[in-house]
């Protein structure tokens, strides 16, 4: 059965009974049909929120389909309430991007989904429209104003950065001409297209902390300069009224439900190889002041999406997690211990060792922000006794617990041993949570911070246009800021062909972006995009409707 045919035998609750299940009334809800809603945002109690015990899901360097972290942490969640902890799973949004693209669908797998899926997969609340929208406004507000001769603020073409957006992957967008058609059409320039979940406001969106803070944060997105050098903010163009508008419902969390009827919170979807990777502040937060445990996810491995978490997400938000699951699986393993893609699912205990230093270096990371952590083994019908049992043995020897979770075939039932160890983590061992650096460091420090301690590089080289970007950072006076490294999710350095543990390499930043709204900086590593391209069969192929509005191919 494929996912689509699992969710679909599912009789869903209305979503009422599972408001009444998150502890709210009813009443209070926003309803988007029989089982989609939005929450207020009046009901976040930061208060509550602080005794609530958050729980991060991470994973190990992945291969290109992933490892299951969604599936993981929703199952987590079920196991959990099995065993009489209120939980609630707080995810992000699928772009439409990928589920069009190479992944499919992406709520999670088996009889680990959250639900409708269909409906999450496809649109949803319309959250990212409203998003592309207000990202689109700022770009049309940027070219009239170019184009004005009465109310210009003589800005220099040659300076703006800001693209537009939309959410598909269409890689002939990346680079496109606007302004042609002579002068009542604008001034012509070099611009694109960055996918929607690339976008500053996508990001800025899952930082705020209510309408306030979002449209304070718009209003500091950095445009360009004027011909006489002078900074440009969106602020200076009264765009971040309008644009808050357009997100007065986006910015309200999701409510849904998993397949075993408990609540699911779903938010925002930035990307973890170009932003922070992880759902919106005010959706954990929403899970956090109604449940004991809030499980979420930080997106690809945990140099990537973890990192952020922590020392983004967390420093601006004040969170402080309980405990790290990494999510880890033996094909994984065996990918980054040098077996060929074709051939993970054949049994290979050499590869399986060879693997194991990328597990290790995870789990060395996780201590460096002083969690507790324990290792989620996700089940695949390929793996064998002998491949399990190495692992166990790894763990044990790393004094880490360790838990099989065949979620995708059981849902929560398959979660109870990780469930009770993650329980047992919480209640046993204290979490001295930690950043890995403070965002006063200059910003040389703070990315060779991660690139060192969290990567494993040795060095790291600036090229001369990333030089030239930090002189900027530092006239602008922006060098107070965070930083989220772009770089490939493929590997722990910026070379997707290096896999394993590797060492001894150099990290190079080929420049640095600024965005200034969501409040941190983007060292650019590597060949990272912020527009992807379809593969050769994308997954549309697959996807299909009937006259009764039955869909297909939704994996």
């Amino acid at each position: 059965m494929t996912d689509l045919d699992i969710a679909k035998a599912v009789t869903l609750q209305p979503i009422t009974k599972i408001a009444e299940k998150f502890g709210i009334d009813s009443d209070i809800i926003e309803m988007y049909g029989k089982y989609k809603a939005k929450l207020p945002l009046h009901l976040i109690n930061k208060k509550t929120a602080s005794q609530s015990n958050l729980i991060l899901v991470s994973a190990i360097s992945p291969t290109p389909t992933g490892e299951g972290k969604t599936t993981i942490s929703i199952g987590l969640s079920e196991g959990l309430n099995l065993l009489n902890k209120k939980t609630t799973v707080v995810l992000r949004e699928p772009s439409l991007g990928p589920v069009f693209g190479i992944k499919g669908g992406a709520t999670g797998g088996g009889y680990s989904q959250v639900l409708p899926m269909e409906d999450i997969n496809l649109h949803f609340t319309g959250d990212f429209s409203a998003i592309e929208k207000a990202h689109n406004l700022l770009a049309a507000i940027i070219d009239n104003n170019i184009q004005s001769k009465t109310n210009s603020l003589k800005l220099d073409p040659r300076t703006i950065s800001w693209k537009r957006v939309v959410d598909l992957n269409d890689r002939a967008l990346r680079r496109v001409i606007v302004g042609l058609g002579g002068t009542t059409s604008g001034i012509p320039r070099e611009s694109g297209f960055d996918i929607t979940a690339a976008s500053e406001i996508m990001a800025i969106l899952c930082l705020a902390e209510n309408i306030s803070d979002l449209k304070t944060r718009l209003g500091n997105i950095f445009i360009g300069y004027t011909f006489n050098k002078s900074p440009i903010y969106a602020k200076d163009l009264k765009a971040e009224g309008a644009m808050a508008t357009l997100l007065k419902d986006a910015i309200k969390p999701n409510l849904v439900q998993t397949i075993e009827g408990n609540p699911a919170i779903i938010h925002g979807g930035p990307f973890a190889n170009i932003a922070q990777g992880t759902n919106s502040v005010i959706a954990t937060l929403m899970g956090m002041s109604h449940s004991e445990y809030t499980v979420t996810e930080a997106g690809f491995g945990f140099d990537l999406g973890a990192e952020k978490f922590f020392d983004i997400k967390c420093q601006s938000a004040g969170l402080k997690p309980k405990a790290v699951v990494l999510t880890t699986t033996i094909r994984a393993l065996k990918y980054h211990g040098g077996a060929d893609l074709k051939s993970l699912t054949e049994e290979n205990i050499e590869a399986l060792k060879n693997g194991l230093p990328n597990l290790e270096k995870h789990l060395e990371n996780i201590a460096k922000f002083k969690v507790p952590a324990v290792i989620a083994i996700n089940k695949f019908t390929s793996d064998t006794d002998a491949e399990i049992e190495l692992i166990k043995s790894f763990a044990t020897l790393k004094n880490v617990k360790v838990a099989l979770a065949d979620v995708w075939a059981k849902g929560g039932k398959g979660a109870i041993e990780l469930a009770q160890n993650v329980i047992d983590l919480v209640e046993s061992k204290s979490s001295d949570f930690n950043p890995l650096y403070h965002w006063e460091y200059p910003v040389k420090d703070k990315i060779e911070t991660i690139a060192k301690e969290i990567y494993g590089a040795e060095h790291v080289d600036y090229t001369s246009k990333a030089k030239a970007h930090l002189n900027k950072i530092s006239d602008l006076g922006l060098e107070h800021l965070p930083v989220c490294i772009a770089k490939t999710q493929k590997s722990l350095s910026d070379n997707p062909k290096l896999l394993g543990r590797p060492k001894d390499f150099i990290i190079t930043v080929r420049e640095i972006e600024i965005a200034s709204g969501a409040g941190f900086l983007i060292p650019i590593t590597g060949d990272i995009m912020r527009m992807p391209g379809l593969p050769s069969h994308p997954a549309s192929e697959h996807i299909d409707i009937n006259d009764e509005g039955e869909i297909t191919g939704l994996f």
